[in-house]
């Protein structure tokens, strides 16, 4: 079974004290979606903010969520350190985003459909190759362009609308649950929050491929 999920980088939290967070290692990956705890919802918000907002040599630290959750939503784009993890349960490979991956961009899988390549990072620098109606990917390669060896990741591409059908409603989820967060740690803000990452991450609107077929 192919397991397919929206990730997100975790945030260093040993020194942050703005809002409660869960306890997870740093620079890992945790799955999006509406199933996520408050404490959850909040470490993804603390990566959000940490990853997209900057101190300069006159700003004053961050004092509380309002503040941090008003300066993130000043950035021009917010930038999703992450993207989508495969998972084959039979053979039990793991395709991860790589470095510089972002799971804003998670809709350029669509372009897969007509024989594209999505960015998929590097170190790890996974790997991903078309053979007839399916593609292969590999968990990782020094050169992107090299055979490597192993064994793949197979998605047939009659499954791949279905998957980005699921990993976009987990992405909602995800919203649903931050719009909820954000009712509570900074009121004034949740509206525009949720409004601005469903934009900037591109939830909402329909799936199309980048061809445009249905």
């Amino acid at each position: 079974m192919l397991i397919v999920n929206a990730v997100l980088e975790t945030p260093d939290t040993a020194d942050f004290s703005l809002w409660p967070v869960a306890e997870l290692a740093p620079y890992q990956f945790m799955a999006l979606s509406g199933s996520m705890s408050p404490l959850q919802v909040g470490s993804a918000l603390a990566r959000l903010v940490d990853y997209n907002t900057h101190s300069g040599d006159d700003d004053r630290p961050l004092v509380d969520a309002g503040e941090a959750i008003g300066r993130l939503l000043e950035t021009d784009k917010v930038v999703a350190p992450g993207g989508l993890r495969l998972h084959d349960t039979r053979t039990n490979v793991t395709v991860r985003p790589g470095c510089c991956c972002g799971l804003e961009d998670w809709r350029e899988w669509l372009g897969v459909a007509d024989g594209e390549n999505p960015w998929l990072g590097h170190d790890p620098s996974p790997r991903l190759e078309h053979v007839d109606e399916a593609v292969q990917l590999w968990p990782d390669t020094v050169d992107a362009q090299e055979t490597t060896p192993g064994q793949p990741i197979v998605m047939v591409m009659g499954d791949l609308l279905g998957i980005l059908h699921t990993v976009q409603e987990d992405l909602q989820g995800f919203l649903s649950l931050t719009e909820q967060w954000a009712t509570r740690h900074a009121p004034a803000l949740a509206e525009d929050l949720a409004a601005r990452l469903d934009e900037d991450m591109a939830i909402s609107a329909p799936l199309r491929r980048t061809s445009g077929g249905p």
